[in-house]
């Protein structure tokens, strides 16, 4: 578990220093995500490691709280109504102060675990490896949206391969979650990771795959992007149905944005 949860902190501290440059104004930003502000982005975070933590460490209190939240979604609430309501009393500076602490804590007692344990959560039960690196896209994904209101681009570093592979593994559970035919063939996926080197998923195939930069398709996989606003290449009716609507993440089919909606001009 060491080299994922240090991944993991690493994630979590960059967007922390990022969220430390930010003015009052900034923070009350809405971006091309939903509206959401970066208070709102951080405020979602804390919400789900703060619950994380409770599956690492007190599975009973999670089951309860999950079962509340699970009644006020179906009650038509939105996951954002229910962080503001949570940390509603915080400004940005402190809740990132708070988000900071809850953050450590998630990381020291994942690191703990055996990577095979069982979590609990809001889907079927997770290793504690996939729970970590699914923090990780969740967090690399929501400060995407904070570095997009800043008008900044981060540097990439070697931790998109996390996400990468999440997007990649999840190419069948993209079609099964939307009740949509498998394709028989799993496509060939070639990314070049950040600095140098080349990543790769699956056997080599002329006729389906997905070749660019991971940046790209980490953005479209986590839908901080449309297919348009990036430059991938790919080859294969399957692939490009899987290209539209890819999600890497959990929960029912969502939509990407439209071309151009979060395309940023640094």
């Amino acid at each position: 578990m060491r080299d994922i949860c240090q991944d993991l902190l690493a994630e979590y501290r960059e967007l922390a220093s990022l969220c430390d440059t930010l003015t009052p104004s900034q923070w009350l930003m809405r971006s091309a995500f939903y509206d959401w502000t970066p208070w709102d982005e951080i405020a979602h975070l804390c919400y789900f490691d703060q619950t994380g933590l409770q599956s690492a460490t007190d599975p009973e209190r999670f089951a309860h709280g999950a079962q509340l939240l699970n009644q006020r979604m179906l009650g038509g609430e939105s996951i954002s109504a229910v962080a503001r309501e949570r940390y509603g009393s915080l400004n940005g500076a402190n809740l990132l102060a708070y988000w900071r602490t809850l953050h450590e804590r998630l990381v020291d007692a994942l690191a703990q675990l055996d990577p095979k344990s069982r979590l609990a959560w809001y889907g079927p039960p997770m290793s504690a490896r996939s729970f970590a690196s699914a923090r990780l896209m969740e967090t690399w994904a929501h400060g995407q949206d904070i570095w997009d209101v800043a008008r900044l681009r981060r540097a990439q570093t070697v931790r998109l391969k996390h996400i990468a592979h999440l997007g990649v593994t999840t190419f069948r559970w993209t079609f099964i979650n939307r009740k949509l035919d498998v394709p028989p063939n799993q496509p060939y996926v070639e990314l070049s990771a950040p600095g140098a080197g080349v990543w790769t998923w699956n056997d080599p195939c002329t006729e389906n795959f997905v070749r660019g930069s991971a940046e790209d398709f980490c953005l479209l996989v986590t839908q901080r992007r449309h297919l348009e606003d990036i430059a991938l290449e790919f080859n294969g009716e399957a692939v490009k149905q899987w290209l539209s609507m890819a999600q890497c993440f959990a929960g029912p089919p969502a939509d990407g944005p439209a071309p151009g909606v979060r395309r940023i001009t640094y």
